[in-house]
């Protein structure tokens, strides 16, 4: 059994192909569901944000898991696995922990220390665990890597200034237009966890008006409840479905929507520009993956398109001074892993240690007790003594089998020494 995460993330892949492999919300129940009936995998999260989509799974045989989980990244995207294969990673075993702690902790993300994928990350897991996809193994995982990753905040600054894509997108926005965002129309397309925090990072922006259109009209109401009174004021629901309309009144655009194809095309662009006069360009921040507007707009005149790859670069820039902070939240990944790896040991070898502990023990006293008919001369009081010689010398002969079995768990050496007392003990 191995431990394994198959995928593209953000460092290795093209923003097109992550366009191509996410998995929108709605989408993800089925997409689990997949993954969980695959042969050669017994446990399956799957985690797709804006910027990674990769499969932890525990499998059974290693290169069929890999394979099984490379057709279904394949069959999602509509690219070929040669296509997939220049660009997927492979990770397994110790190698995966280090991975998901350093992601739930915010080391490899386009923004350093962000916010929010420590959230995409215990979402995640429990979406697995909801359609019976993950079972003991990555649940251990997940747990401690969502451990790891609060204490990252908590105890080092790495979260400070930019903390977010969202934050992010909207300072990138305020550096493409002249005068930044006083006096701006702003509409937020979208309103979930992305859209939210666009949202929350106008404040104090001096903007005129923030727009929202979102699918669920309560939605808009409860992100409006939760910000603070004087800047809920400027904070209004639109209708979702007079796109061109909102597009028309606004002088930046966050687009935020999960879906599988763009909502904004070009020609609605086209047109939307055509009336703007002397308003300026028109600034659009698309914060979609797969893309909620269409790449071929960018060549229209008077709109300043803006898309994942551009705020990559902008925050990579904005955060420089944020790279001493690096060190000590490592230290701490790496505390977290070695703990983590301790416990993981620890819950390997128990199962085995246990069932020789048994084994032994029934021995003994099955030994006892066929003595106890051939000895009636000894009285109770001698009895008990034999008894607790007989447990402290079965107690001392396997102190040393059950230590090495614990710091070995988890290891090839390890396996060998299950194995073999499975063998000589037949557990």
């Amino acid at each position: 059994m191995s431990v394994i995460v198959v995928g593209l993330e953000q460092k290795h892949a093209p923003l097109e192909l992550l366009d191509q492999v996410s998995v929108t919300e709605a989408d993800t129940a089925k997409a689990l569901g997949r993954l969980r009936d695959q042969p050669n995998l017994s446990e399956a999260v799957l985690l797709s944000t804006c910027l990674r989509t990769e499969v932890y799974a525990v499998v059974e045989r290693f290169h069929d898991g890999v394979a099984e989980i490379q057709e279904f990244l394949a069959e999602v995207s509509g690219s070929s696995i040669d296509t997939l294969s220049e660009f997927c990673t492979i990770r397994f075993d110790d190698d995966v922990t280090d991975h998901l702690f350093s992601v739930a902790s915010g080391l490899d993300s386009a923004v350093l220390g962000e916010s929010e994928v420590l959230g995409q990350v215990r979402r995640a897991w429990e979406r697995a665990q909801g359609e019976r996809a993950s079972g003991p193994v990555l649940g251990a995982l997940f747990r401690h890597a969502v451990e790891a990753g609060k204490r990252v905040r908590s105890e080092t600054a790495i979260a400070r200034g930019i903390t977010s894509l969202s934050h992010g997108a909207v300072a990138l926005a305020a550096d493409r237009r002249p005068g930044g965002l006083a006096g701006a129309r702003i509409a937020v397309i979208g309103a979930g966890e992305m859209g939210e925090g666009v949202i929350r990072a106008c404040e104090g922006r001096g903007v005129d008006q923030v727009m929202v259109a979102n699918r669920s009209a309560p939605r808009v109401d409860a992100v409006v409840a939760g910000l603070p009174a004087e800047y809920a004021t400027s904070v209004t629901a639109t209708d979702l479905a007079d796109l061109p309309g909102l597009l028309s009144a606004a002088d930046v655009v966050f687009t935020t929507v999960g879906t599988s194809h763009p909502i904004v095309d070009r020609a609605v662009l086209a047109g939307v520009l055509a009336d703007r006069g002397d308003r300026g360009d028109l600034v659009v921040v698309d914060l979609g993956v797969p893309r909620n507007v269409q790449p071929e707009a960018s060549v229209l005149d008077g709109l300043v398109l803006l898309d994942m790859e551009d705020l990559r670069a902008a925050v990579a820039e904005a955060i420089g001074g944020r790279q001493d902070e690096v060190a000590a939240a490592s230290g701490i990944v790496t505390e977290e892993v070695e703990r983590y790896r301790t416990a993981s040991r620890a819950r390997d070898a128990a199962p085995i240690v246990s069932a020789l502990r048994t084994r032994v023990e029934d021995a003994r006293v099955a030994e006892l007790d066929r003595l106890r008919a051939k000895r009636s001369d000894l009285d109770e009081m001698q009895w008990e003594q034999v008894d607790a010689i007989t447990r402290s010398l079965v107690a001392k002969l396997l102190h040393q089998p059950t230590v090495a079995l614990k710091e070995a768990a988890g290891t090839p050496r390890g396996e060998r020494l299950v194995e073999a007392l499975r063998a000589l003990f037949d557990l």
